[in-house]
C-alpha cells in the first residue's frame, strides 16, 4: 500500500496569549485528521518555536494568536526561522486577526489568517493543500 506520509504540524502559541480553547481544539482535529502534531505550549518564543519547527522536520508551522498582534508574531518567528535554516517551513496562522492585518501578513508570506468560528475542514484542506505545495 502507498500511503503518503503523515503531516507534521507545529501549533504554537508565542508570548503572553493565554487562550487557548481554539488551539486546543484544532490540536484535536488535527490528529483525528491523522496528522501528526507538535503543540509548543503557551508562553513559548518565536526562538523557540523556530528551533522546534527545524528540529522536529515539520511541513506546517500554525502560529495562534489572540491579543491582536499577529504581525508582530509571525514577523518574529519567520525571522527566527531564517535565522535557524527554516525559512522553507510555510506559516500560516488563526486568532483575533484584524482585517487590515490580513494583508501585512500575506506580504510576509502568511496564509490561511483565519478567524473565529472558521470551519475546522476549510483549516484542514488549508494545511494540506499547503504541506503538499
Amino acid at each position: 500500500m502507498n500511503e503518503q506520509p503523515r503531516i507534521r504540524i507545529l501549533l504554537a502559541k508565542v508570548g503572553l496569549d493565554t487562550h487557548d480553547r481554539g488551539v486546543l481544539g484544532l490540536i484535536s482535529a488535527f490528529r483525528d485528521a491523522g496528522f501528526e502534531v507538535i503543540y509548543s505550549g503557551r508562553y513559548a518564543t518565536a526562538e523557540g518555536v523556530a528551533k522546534t519547527a527545524v528540529q522536529e522536520d515539520v511541513n506546517v508551522l500554525a502560529l495562534s494568536d489572540h491579543t491582536g498582534s499577529m504581525p508582530i508574531v509571525a514577523e518574529s518567528v519567520i525571522k527566527a526561522l531564517r535565522e535557524h535554516g527554516g525559512e522553507e517551513i510555510p506559516v500560516i496562522s488563526g486568532g483575533l486577526i484584524l482585517a487590515s492585518d490580513r494583508p501585512v501578513l500575506e506580504e510576509m508570506g502568511v496564509t490561511g489568517n483565519f478567524g473565529p468560528g472558521t470551519p475546522l475542514n476549510v483549516i484542514i484542506d488549508h494545511v494540506k493543500n499547503v504541506a503538499r505545495a
